[in-house]
């Protein structure tokens, strides 16, 4: 292969190319649906196993349908199995088979799930409260918060802007609300099979939590991440036993010495390569010890269930952007139920970054352009809002 075809091929796997693009919002597309899924089902008195097998469930239907006809097999699949984390429990429950815990009302809720198409992920997590009518006093603040935080942080994460403004911006929002971001939490630049690149940005950053500094450039994806409590903000693990959500350590090699525990890494290989994956998924019965093993050898990545202090109430927003050149795309989320927080936000330069467009504007345009503007306003406007039309693109899929 000539060097030119090399750079070409390079090109095709940011958003220069039509190609990816489409992919990740077809990936978008199917998150959001099986987001909005969960939240229908999301009721007192269903249980938080049913709500993480539907959510995969659907998701795994869906990509099923698309490339159906490619020339090579495309991989395609859940990006991060479905979790609900409720109330205190900042992130990451995805409940196993046997697992009796049951939504009630009042329950604060926080949804995370993600899809891909060809690597290409997309992921989104979204907060709710288990009541009718709008939601008040401390757990609005909370919600609240960490709804503007991920707004700012929209409009922040843009070709030219450093990762640590952001990081800033956060710390702003949290003291407007009263309220703490959680530590350890990373907002990560995405790329084909890559869920957590290097280039990141810190919700919280101090003298034994830093990143190096790094500035957003045109044709990245980020996935931005948000979480805010009303405690301390310092989760830990109160039980090992509740991490169900692991991720192959590609870097880390071992020959395990159970026959048991290769059966197991052999299925992961396989199934879940690089893509995180929850233990309700492996085919062996017996896969908790394998599991078990591998971690002890560091071939898996966990990702623990961290806890806030009980009746600390903790918020979780994520959205998928894309840094198109006409300026950020956001292909996650859903709309947030009514709020009335105790705090207001006064501070000018929150309302400053709030005010900020997520488009760029375009040079020239004449008066043909104008008008074809003005003709289409209304309906690019209102798609604007939804997240941008669904794409069903039949002849791109196959």
């Amino acid at each position: 292969m000539s060097d030119s075809e090399n750079e070409e091929e390079k090109k095709e796997l940011d958003l220069s190319s039509n190609d990816v693009v489409t992919k990740y919002k077809l990936a978008a597309e199917i998150a959001n649906k099986a987001l909005a899924l969960v939240i229908s089902e999301a009721k007192p008195g269903v249980k938080v196993f049913d709500l993480c097998q539907k959510g995969d469930e659907f998701i795994t239907k869906q990509v099923s349908t698309l490339y159906t006809k490619a020339k090579v097999k495309i991989d395609k699949g859940v990006a991060f199995p479905t979790s609900v984390s409720l109330n205190n429990v900042v992130g990451h429950y995805s409940a196993l088979e046997g697992d009796t815990l049951e939504l009630k009302e009042g329950d604060v809720v926080k949804i995370d799930l993600g899809a891909h198409i060809d690597g290409f992920a997309a992921v989104v997590a979204h907060t709710l409260v288990l009541q009718e009518g709008p939601v008040t006093g401390k757990t609005a603040d909370v919600i609240a918060a960490a709804n503007t935080a991920a707004e700012v942080a929209l409009r922040l994460v843009r070709p030219g802007k450093k990762n640590m403004s952001v990081t800033e911006a956060f710390k702003k929002v949290a003291e407007a609300y009263d309220v703490k971001m959680v530590e350890g939490v990373l907002s990560h630049q995405m790329k084909q099979f890559v869920i957590d690149g290097n280039k990141v940005v810190i919700t919280v950053a101090g003298p034994e939590a830093k990143v190096d500094e790094a500035e957003f450039e045109e044709n990245e994806v980020y996935a931005v991440d948000v979480v805010v409590s009303s405690g301390e903000g310092k989760p830990r693990i109160l039980d090992e036993k509740q991490t169900s959500v692991y991720k192959r350590a590609l870097d880390k090699e071992y020959k395990l010495k159970l026959k048991a525990s290769r059966a197991t890494l052999s299925e992961i290989n396989q199934r879940f390569p690089v893509m995180p994956f929850t233990i309700r998924e492996l085919k062996d019965k017996q896969a908790k010890l394998g599991v078990k093993d591998c971690v002890t050898h560091e071939l898996l990545t966990p990702y623990p269930v961290l806890h806030e202090k009980q009746g600390d109430i903790v918020a979780h927003f994520k959205f998928t952007v894309l840094l198109m050149p006409n300026g950020s795309d956001r292909i996650t989320g859903h709309p947030v139920q009514e709020l009335k927080p105790d705090k207001e936000v006064d501070d000018p330069e929150i309302k400053a970054w709030l005010a900020l467009g997520t488009k760029s504007k375009k040079k020239g345009g004449g008066a043909k352009k104008k008008a074809k503007k003005a003709g289409e306003g209304s309906s690019k406007e209102a798609e604007s809002k939804e997240g941008g039309k669904d794409e069903e693109l039949p002849d791109a899929a196959e």
